[in-house]
């Protein structure tokens, strides 16, 4: 059976977008409370009957989320222009080794607007 679990954390962040017009409001420095997925996906073992453990996700996000939360995002290595692409990217690459089932990493920038990633 296929199967594709998700996991959500949540951080508050600043950011700016330097590759953005002069003049853009997104130029500026402002804050969001950015939430996250990230999605494992693969077979179940019938002898397990699970993919893999939540607090498994949850111990490999840990780090990611206290190294965003309350951050200006610009001041970490990596995502200097961050877009939520680019987080979206960043955090992926913080977990590849750590979840080898990793699917998508989604960044929901707002309530409306959201990145979704899915590797190269």
């Amino acid at each position: 059976m296929h199967v594709r679990l998700a996991k959500s954390f949540t951080f508050e962040a600043a950011h700016f977008l330097p590759t953005f017009p002069d003049g853009h409001k997104c130029r500026r420095m402002h804050g969001h409370s950015f939430r996250v997925e990230v999605v494992v996906e693969g077979d179940i073992e019938p002898d397990k009957g699970y993919l893999v453990d939540y607090g498994e996700i949850k111990a490999a996000i840990a780090p990611i989320r206290d190294a965003l939360d309350h951050r200006l995002l610009n001041e970490i290595g990596g995502i200097e222009n961050p877009t939520s692409e680019m987080v979206a990217v960043w955090i992926w690459k913080k977990l590849e080794e750590k979840l080898p089932l990793l699917s998508e990493i989604i960044v929901y920038e707002t309530c409306t607007s959201r990145c979704h990633y899915r590797g190269d």
